[in-house]
């Protein structure tokens, strides 16, 4: 009865990845990047919305890229200081005062308000004040720790405006320096793209919604039609649940991969990447127990699985499981060596993909472990309460 559970599994996770591979979007091919884009006539004016908490160590490398963007149309740059306590508003000021550029303003808007999270909260104040009159085109919203080279914010918007899209978000690239962030990032966007391929997201009357946080430029109209910040603002993973309500709206998103837009933040060890990971894991399966079972599940048959087959056909001396099992994890190695290559990372960490989905799915464990004992989603000092109970 093992063994036939054994083959059972062996061939269930070598169907799965046939269909990833050729039926969930290509969204192993790492090749959507802005879509062709021409100058407009009259460039659109543009406030650039910056959330910051806590950000000293990362912002003489992000902020002034931004200042320093090379843009023919009107644009400032709005630094929210969302309760930092190692003087980020100062150093802010210090950075704008020593490189002429956009003009910076800064604000601090106070504790966030019951029901809202820290980096909503930040957002809505920062749109506040860059809708005051005359209300900018569009708003970058873009985090603390992501750097821009001079024509992100041109680029970004001769996308938009060409292609008629309300939201342009860009998946950053991340850092990968240390030994555990090449073994851990770029499988982090991999299996975000697996679970909302790109060209799924950009196709006209897409169902599939999502956007990265650290680079989404929304036009001003669309985010006032799909009232955000405010009708997400119970939201830890805000960027999805920014794409889903301006989808929602009537608006057209576009997701892709960036060229030029980069995160300055380091992850130099282990717990610091389990932290990024589990602080939201267990909040993107919505705080259900049946999904993190299903999700469990799923990572073992589809990632687990293969490796464990061919390890174990070969020691029974059952070839049909063997090869099964060898053949899943070729699909998934192959699968994984573009994202290696847009990293510029060794193709020999692509065979390691199990070994890193074992991570993840610790991770998510200990995200839902974290939120039954009160310390669910917290991030930088705070912690936020399910939807439902906030």
């Amino acid at each position: 009865m093992g063994l036939l559970t054994a083959a059972c599994a062996a061939y269930a996770s070598l169907a799965v990845w046939v269909w990833l591979t050729l039926a969930q979007g290509m969204f192993w091919r790492t090749d959507v990047r802005l879509p062709p884009r021409t100058a407009p006539a009259r460039w659109p004016s543009v406030a650039i919305v910056v959330p910051a908490r806590d950000e000293a160590g990362v912002l003489p490398r992000s902020l002034p890229s931004l200042l320093a963007q090379d843009y023919p149309g009107e644009a400032e740059v709005i630094l929210v200081d969302d309760g930092s306590t190692d003087g980020t508003a100062d150093l802010a000021r210090r950075l704008a005062a020593e490189q002429p550029g956009l003009p910076l303003t800064v604000a601090s808007p106070g504790d966030p308000a019951p029901g809202w999270t820290g980096k909503l909260w930040a957002l809505r104040h920062g749109m506040a004040i860059a809708r005051t009159a005359p209300a900018p085109d569009y708003l970058l919203l873009t985090d603390a720790d992501i750097a821009h080279e001079p024509d992100s914010l041109r680029e970004l918007v001769a996308a938009a405006t060409s292609a008629g899209l309300d939201l342009v978000s860009q998946m950053a690239r991340l850092r990968v320096v240390s030994p555990w962030e090449r073994l851990v990032v770029p499988a982090f966007v991999y299996f975000f793209a697996q679970l909302y391929p790109f060209r799924w997201v950009n196709r006209p009357g897409a169902r599939t919604a999502a956007a990265a946080g650290g680079c989404v430029l929304l036009r001003t109209e669309a985010a006032v039609r799909a009232g955000v910040p405010d009708s997400i603002r119970q939201a830890v993973i805000d960027d999805v649940s920014l794409a889903r309500a301006v989808q929602s709206s009537g608006g057209r998103i576009w997701l892709g991969l960036a060229e030029r837009v980069d995160s300055v933040r380091p992850y130099p060890a282990l717990a610091d990447l389990w932290r990024m990971v589990s602080r939201s894991a267990y909040a993107q399966l919505r705080h259900q127990p049946l999904l993190l079972a299903g999700t469990v599940a799923g990572l073992v048959l589809v990632y687990l699985v293969p490796p464990a087959a061919l390890l174990g056909g070969l020691a029974a001396g059952r070839p049909a499981v063997a090869w099964a099992g060898g053949l899943a994890w070729l699909l998934m190695a192959g699968t994984y060596l573009p994202m290696l290559r847009h990293y510029r990372q060794p193709v020999l960490l692509a065979p390691l993909l199990p070994f890193t989905a074992l991570l993840y799915l610790l991770m998510t464990v200990d995200s839902a472990v974290q939120h039954y004992r009160g310390r669910g989603a917290a991030w930088k000092g705070r912690t936020y309460a399910r939807p439902s109970d906030a």
